[in-house]
């Protein structure tokens, strides 16, 4: 019940018709106890590996859990998601996404990340129009070090999900639209970020 419940919140907020309410959902979610957080951070990995859109799952941490706790759900839930995806594709080397790896916005994505790290991953992380997996994906193609990675993950994608959990949390009564303009500057600096990498000179590839 509380997996089916959890399922039919993500699924009303990618905007699927489903009877229960949304008060009526989180009920079951909170008489589950400690259970509820885990089954939610568990779905949110497993979907979010595939490219399945991470704000689904950061504005139904607000309805499920409210701005405080669905917040640290949500970037805990992204963090773990953005670390499975990178180790699949280190290990896998590339060969699940090869056919769009040599695509010509992936390579000046992943060049940037080859050598501005962590300053590629967090402006490009502020930005809620660069799909989280694909950043995954090209992270792990790229020669990013795992902790730069992470940082960025985490430090680029928390006001964003501040601003969407805070969201979810007015739907049930809680709220705080002055938080909502996080998510706009925080578009802004990342815009900043990303020409700021785009102008540091990268070296020249060794001719083959």
């Amino acid at each position: 019940m509380l997996v089916v419940s959890i399922v039919v919140m993500v699924a009303r907020a990618y905007g699927l018709s489903v009877v229960p309410q949304f008060g009526e959902v989180r009920r079951v979610v909170e008489a589950a106890g400690p259970w509820g957080p885990v089954v939610f951070v568990l779905l949110q990995v497993l979907l979010n590996v595939p490219p399945f859109p991470r704000t689904v799952f950061t504005v139904s941490a607000g309805v499920l859990f409210g701005a405080v706790v669905g917040t640290a759900l949500a970037i805990i839930a992204t963090a773990l998601a953005a670390v499975v995806a990178f180790a699949l594709v280190r290990l896998t080397g590339g060969g699940i996404i090869g056919r769009w790896a040599e695509h010509p916005r992936a390579l000046w994505v992943r060049r940037r990340l080859d050598h501005h790290g962590t300053l590629a991953v967090t402006s490009m992380r502020l930005i809620p129009m660069v799909p989280f997996a694909v950043m995954n994906y090209l992270s792990g193609l790229s020669a990013v070090r795992f902790w730069p990675y992470l940082i960025g993950t985490v430090v680029g994608s928390t006001p964003s999900t501040i601003a969407i959990v805070t969201l979810g949390d007015a739907v049930t009564g809680h709220v705080k639209p002055s938080l909502l303009l996080v998510s706009a500057l925080c578009g802004v600096v990342g815009l900043i970020g990303v020409v700021v990498a785009a102008r540091r000179p990268i070296p020249e590839e060794p001719a083959s």
